[in-house]
């Protein structure tokens, strides 16, 4: 039986949505994860970041350890808004943003 080839680009489509949503609601000030947007999926979430032509705050999504992936350009923006640092790393202790629904999954395609 033949592939439904039109139902995965909907369910990217959706990822992306997710996404985009999830880090839209990042507080100014504030960062979350990539497992914290999508734990099962966190590259993903970094292809979408990447990707995406969506206007979002995407310097507010760091690594695990509170490492702005992107270096200089991201830790400034955070410096910006006032993001709590401990060196050249997020203080996540004490800057994390959780939303109650941020750990649900999205079906990854």
């Amino acid at each position: 039986m033949p592939r439904d080839r039109g139902r995965r680009p909907r369910r990217r489509a959706e990822f992306e949505a997710l996404v985009v949503e999830r880090v839209r609601e990042i507080p100014y000030g504030r960062v979350s994860t990539y497992a914290d947007i999508d734990r099962r999926a966190p590259r993903r979430v970094g292809f979408v970041l990447a990707t995406t032509r969506e206007e979002i705050p995407w310097h507010r999504v760091v690594r695990s350890n509170g490492e702005p992936a992107l270096g200089g350009e991201q830790l400034g923006l955070l410096r910006q808004e006032g993001v709590p640092l401990r060196g050249a790393r997020v203080d996540l202790r004490r800057a994390r943003y959780t939303a109650t629904d941020s750990t649900s999954d999205a079906e990854v395609p």
